[in-house]
């Protein structure tokens, strides 16, 4: 079941969010990646908070999900957004109450209903 819905969000909602990120206008960012085992380049759209010049990122469906693990095993990415490329450097975890402020309401509430703990920030390199 878990594998459909992924299928689902690749060739349906992700082709459309990622126009609309690489358009630089509306909510998505793009985070750049590249396969861990392919070493074939990805795009992923995620909604992205910033945070003191970084961005966050919430694991909607966890650590394991691709695009993190591939940019914990190359230890790089770059993130588009608003039309402009970021280099990112590192990624470390950020502990919930940070994630949550990063967001602001109502996003933060809506977050906290849902129980959403899990949250990555996006080191911005210098």
């Amino acid at each position: 079941m878990k594998a459909a819905w992924f299928w689902l969000l690749r060739n349906t909602l992700n082709r459309v969010t990622v126009r609309v990120a690489r358009s630089g206008r509306g909510p998505f960012a793009l985070v750049r990646h590249v396969g861990r085992r392919s070493g074939r380049p990805y795009e992923t759209p995620l909604l992205l908070a910033r945070h003191d010049g970084d961005f966050v990122a919430e694991l909607t469906y966890g650590p394991a999900v691709d695009w993190h693990r591939n940019v914990l095993a190359a230890g790089r990415c770059e993130v588009v957004a608003g039309g402009r490329t970021y280099e990112i450097d590192r990624i470390s975890v950020l502990p919930p109450g940070d994630g949550l402020r990063a967001f602001g309401n109502p996003a933060a509430l809506v977050l906290r209903l849902l129980r959403r703990r899990d949250f990555r920030l996006l080191h911005v390199a210098r």
